[in-house]
């Protein structure tokens, strides 16, 4: 079990998934940073880390790549893009990186989340997904999605993305998350 007082939580502090990890590792005395630009709506204040132009520049990915990678067209729009590179800070950032969200027959996660977990699998980085439709948490393990029964937050620096329509099972799963991973 990892000492709370010893972690932290990247996150965007956006509404849902990530406001709920927030809030979670706030209750809990886990260090939060969330990553943010100029003129993004997030809903949570604390550890707001505000990345310049030339931050968010040095993530800066390939609109085309990433609809090819992610089967799907992504809109070409310059807040959209912003949103590709924090969430590139987000997953950099963590040891380990954590979504909730729907995984896809492709293997991908549904929406823009799935930018986060796909670039987790780019950076080798340990990843765990719970698949809100089926109710279960799996890892990516060589090329393929692997159930895990009662995962754990191994890393005391992890990052937590996922979607805005947090479902009461995803909630759950969050918590249940936490109370197997950190010693009050």
């Amino acid at each position: 079990m990892l000492n709370p007082n010893q972690c932290v939580l990247y996150s965007g502090g956006a509404a849902g998934t990530e406001q709920f990890f927030g809030a979670l590792a706030e209750s809990w005395g886990i260090e939060e940073v969330n990553y943010s630009f100029e003129g993004h709506q997030i809903e949570r204040q604390r550890g707001v880390r505000v990345l310049t132009s030339g931050e968010l520049a040095l993530k800066d990915v390939s609109l085309t790549y990433v609809s090819k990678l992610m089967n799907r067209e992504y809109t070409r729009a310059p807040l959209f893009r912003k949103v590709l590179q924090s969430i590139c800070w987000q997953v950099s950032s963590g040891d380990q990186v954590l979504v909730v969200g729907a995984i896809q027959p492709d293997n991908t996660v549904k929406g823009g989340t799935g930018w986060g977990a796909e670039f987790a699998k780019i950076c080798n980085k340990p990843l765990l997904v719970f698949d809100q439709p089926r109710g279960l948490w799996f890892t990516w393990q060589q090329d393929r999605w692997t159930e895990v029964e009662k995962p754990v937050i191994e890393c005391a620096n992890f990052a937590a993305t996922g979607t805005r329509f947090l479902e009461d099972n995803g909630r759950i799963a969050i918590q249940d998350l936490f109370a197997r991973s950190f010693k009050r």
